[in-house]
């Protein structure tokens, strides 16, 4: 969320940037502003309200002291009709405090300057790429086709289970899975990272502190008759550990590392590269947060993408790098890295991790804060990238590294699967 007084400081600049990431309710700055000019004078009108009140009423014991009773009496009725003005004007601040924050939360993050110009994933930037594509053998067939000849994963059964996008991972899929799993939070600890098992639904409050709500509110599964969410990524519940909370400054860096399932309705996505572990609605990732200085966050942001790309560099696969348009990236990110690794058998590139700085964004929301040199405390950077998500990264392992012979285990993984091959 942005904050007021940076949007009245900056307006003209704001709204730039907001036009330049393609946001097209300009004027919800404008009722922004105004509503805060009508806070501020209802404040005012109910301060002063309240100052005479306090000091009429210190007024009234002394006349009646003094016995004048008529004179106390005539203030005691001063004192109930200013009381009487006070309900209304505070039940209209309250109503435009709300209003100002139902309002407030229309507006995105602005993007930072170094994010390129445009509107379509066509227009991301590519910033390197690693690894070597591999010529796969006459034979090579596309992981679903790999999945049921080997017995790995039941596309079927899931659907019967649950429905369509909830794949059941079996025998050595199954265990492929856990390999990745354990090998990510190994790596992630072993980087600094401090490692949460966290809940896998959220109250509304959580869900609201990142910006899923009430952005991607018909993104996520809702269990309506306790108001949870399932989380969409562990970012939600990881980064909420320290909502409401000040930190101090020697406490920063703060590193956060979680295994969770993730859960998305995936709505209006219906049709586009569904197939197999393309797009599915239950899947497994291990993700990496960061609480920063805000005068860090950048350079937390090179730090985090340094780790992904180490991670795909041992599992032997080839990647790119794409820093998004500003057209391309979410609502709550001021700048996004999408890392993207290639299918050979269905021989396009998929997304495997997204690394984001929000910079004060989600912290403004959450009220994540820390105090330096024992001064006014200021809000923290939030930083959050897919370390690493599993479906796509499982998918291109087994068309990349398939064999006439099977399907080979890349080295960094055999001592947590227990062979070299599938």
């Amino acid at each position: 969320m942005l904050q007021v007084p940076f949007i009245r400081q900056n307006k003209e600049f704001v709204l730039e940037r907001l036009a330049f990431k393609n946001f097209k309710e300009l004027e919800v700055v404008e009722e922004v502003l105004a509503l805060d000019d009508k806070r501020k004078k209802l404040t005012l009108e109910y301060d002063e309200t309240q100052a005479q009140v306090n000091s009429l009423s210190k007024e009234i014991g002394k006349l009646m002291a003094q016995g004048k009773k008529e004179e106390g009496e005539a203030q005691r009725a001063a004192v109930a009709a200013l009381k009487d003005r006070l309900g209304p004007v505070n039940e209209e601040l309250n109503a435009t405090e709300k209003a100002l924050h139902d309002t407030l939360v229309k507006l995105p993050n602005l993007p930072a300057a170094m994010v390129p110009a445009g509107k379509t994933p066509e227009e991301n930037e590519e910033v390197r790429s690693g690894g070597k594509i591999p010529d796969l053998y006459a034979g090579a067939v596309p992981h679903w086709d790999l999945a049921k000849q080997y017995e790995l994963i039941d596309f079927e059964l899931g659907n019967k289970i649950t429905g369509s996008g909830f794949p059941v991972f079996k025998n050595r899929g199954a265990r492929l899975q856990r390999a990745l799993i354990q090998y990510f939070l190994d790596y992630n600890t072993s980087n600094g990272y401090t490692e949460y098992a966290p809940p896998y639904l959220v109250n509304e409050a959580s869900a609201y502190g990142t910006g899923q709500l009430p952005d991607k509110e018909g993104q996520m599964y809702h269990a309506t008759e306790d108001n949870y969410y399932l989380i969409p990524t562990a970012e939600v519940p990881v980064t909420n550990i320290y909502r409401d909370e000040i930190v101090k400054d020697t406490d920063l860096p703060i590193k956060m590392t979680a295994y969770t399932p993730c859960f998305r309705r995936e709505a209006g996505s219906y049709g586009k590269d569904v197939r197999g572990l393309n797009r599915v609605h239950q899947f497994d990732k291990v993700e990496i947060v960061q609480l920063v200085h805000p005068e860090k966050s950048f350079e937390a942001l090179d730090e985090m993408i340094a780790h992904v790309e180490t991670l795909l560099n041992q599992l032997e696969l080839p990647y790119r790098i794409l820093r998004l348009c500003a057209g391309d990236m979410s609502f709550t990110s001021a700048i996004t890295y999408d890392f993207e690794v290639y299918s050979a058998a269905q021989q396009k590139w998929l997304e495997v991790s997204s690394v984001s700085n929000f910079e004060a964004y989600q912290t403004n929301r959450m009220k994540i804060r820390f105090k330096e040199n024992n001064g006014k405390p200021q809000l923290v950077h939030s930083l959050n990238g897919s370390s690493l998500a599993l479906p796509r990264i499982l998918a291109c392992l087994l068309e990349n590294n398939q064999t006439a012979e099977g399907i080979q285990v890349p080295t960094v993984l055999q001592s947590y699967f227990g062979s070299h091959m599938i």
